[in-house]
């Protein structure tokens, strides 16, 4: 799969966001949950892991903060599957390589939808 976006965490892990599929990467989460910039993913994953469940599956938390005439706040969270295959086994992103961004979204939004502002 394709890689849209790299980052690097604060333990110095690499990071991608593959193109992926309806299910899981860039092209899920792109339209599912309206996170079109690759600037709010390295937000949270510049950090350190919030959650691990010691089976590789890592979520980084992040706030994204609207200044000026209507500021507003809103927290939202980046998944990463960081082993070769998904948990369930149907995707493997090869030999050395990680999965990856699997999921991303925003909490206490309609339908895990985070607002247009976060993409301007």
């Amino acid at each position: 799969m394709r890689v849209h976006c790299t980052s690097t965490d604060a333990d110095g892990r690499k990071i991608v966001t593959r193109y992926g599929n309806s299910e899981l990467g860039w092209n899920h989460f792109t339209h599912r949950h309206n996170i079109k910039k690759c600037a709010i993913l390295n937000a949270a994953l510049k950090d350190k892991v919030d959650r691990n469940d010691g089976h590789g599956r890592l979520e980084y938390d992040g706030v994204a903060i609207r200044t000026g005439g209507s500021p507003a706040q809103v927290k939202f969270v980046v998944i990463v599957q960081y082993t070769r295959k998904t948990k369930d086994g149907r995707y493997d992103a090869g030999r050395g390589q990680k999965i990856g961004v699997i999921n991303a979204f925003c909490r206490n939004q309609p339908n895990n939808k985070c607002p247009a502002w976060m993409n301007q």
